[in-house]
């Protein structure tokens, strides 16, 4: 068990490390830099000022992801701006073609990621961009495991139509 001073400097030590990670899922809720930046901010003042909530370092990962998610969110709120994610944003979180990849596809998956609302596509980034497992993806969403297994699948299913539709057009055109 740490004690509160030990357990800050964890905190401190993960949050300078993942500082660009936590910034890239700032900016996917937001989509304005500056704007990532203050979610960021706020983000750090809570996290050292809430340091009690966390239980044990091991699970730091999910509790920054959940205050960045839900930092975000309020802002959002109070903005009531429209988020929208571009291929720019994509295209950040794409390292390298994946096996079966075509050209243009990631275009095809950024604008289908467009088209899905903040939730949704919150849920695809953290699952797959910033490779949580499920289990942390519902701990920074509050929710069940099962509730966000469903989720998330509905929307790949929802991505794939998406993204077949331009083909349909193509084949049909």
């Amino acid at each position: 068990m740490f004690d509160q001073k030990e357990l800050t400097r964890e905190i401190e030590s993960y949050l300078i490390a993942n500082q660009e990670t936590i910034y890239r899922l700032a900016y996917s809720y937001v989509k304005h830099p500056e704007d990532a930046l203050d979610v960021v901010q706020e983000s750090i003042i809570k996290a050292i000022s809430s340091v009690n909530t966390l239980r044990d370092s091991q699970g730091m990962k999910s509790w920054v992801y959940r205050i960045v998610v839900n930092t975000a969110l309020d802002f959002l709120r109070k903005q009531k701006r429209l988020v929208v994610v571009d291929s720019e944003t994509i295209s950040t979180y794409i390292d390298e073609p994946a096996a079966g990849y075509e050209e243009g596809s990631d275009l095809d998956l950024a604008s289908a990621l467009e088209k899905l609302p903040p939730a949704e596509r919150g849920r695809i980034i953290l699952r797959y961009y910033e490779d949580l497992k499920i289990e942390e993806v519902a701990l920074v969403l509050q929710e069940n495991v099962n509730t966000t297994k469903s989720r998330l699948y509905a929307t790949l299913k929802k991505l794939r139509v998406q993204m077949e539709e331009p083909m349909e057009e193509i084949k049909h055109g």
